[in-house]
């Protein structure tokens, strides 16, 4: 059985697009639960989504069987990856003392991330 990365690349989108609506961290002092798509209380706009449109991105170069569309996936899923750094720093660590509760959203994002860079970075192209 072969390796096909369209649809492992396409799970890994519907992982990210879930885990974008789902609750990424709680900061309990606040009464606060922030997902990638609403972070109501805080000044952290809606960092799910560009999650989302890099997502668009990603399926369409995925799908598109040429080289170019794969060398284009490669810069598409390196500013995802970075986006989701920026996110875990900015959402995710401990400041003045307090900690959130990160969420499963936040690792399904993580994980879902790391899974479009490994099927972006070992794409199967017909020579």
């Amino acid at each position: 059985m072969k390796f096909n990365g369209t649809i492992l690349g396409v799970f890994s989108g519907a992982l990210l697009a879930v885990g974008c609506w789902m609750p990424w961290v709680v900061i309990v002092s606040q009464q606060l639960t922030l997902t990638g798509m609403e972070t109501t209380g805080t000044s952290y706009g809606k960092p799910g989504l560009l999650h989302l449109i890099l997502l668009a991105f990603f399926l369409v170069f995925t799908v598109i069987p040429k080289a170019w569309a794969k060398r284009f996936n490669l810069l598409v899923v390196a500013l995802n990856t970075s986006w989701l750094i920026r996110n875990w720093l900015l959402i995710g660590i401990c400041r003045g003392g307090e900690c959130p509760e990160r969420q499963l959203g936040f690792y399904l994002v993580a994980f879902s991330c790391v899974l479009m860079l490994m099927t972006a970075l070992f794409p199967r192209v017909k020579a």
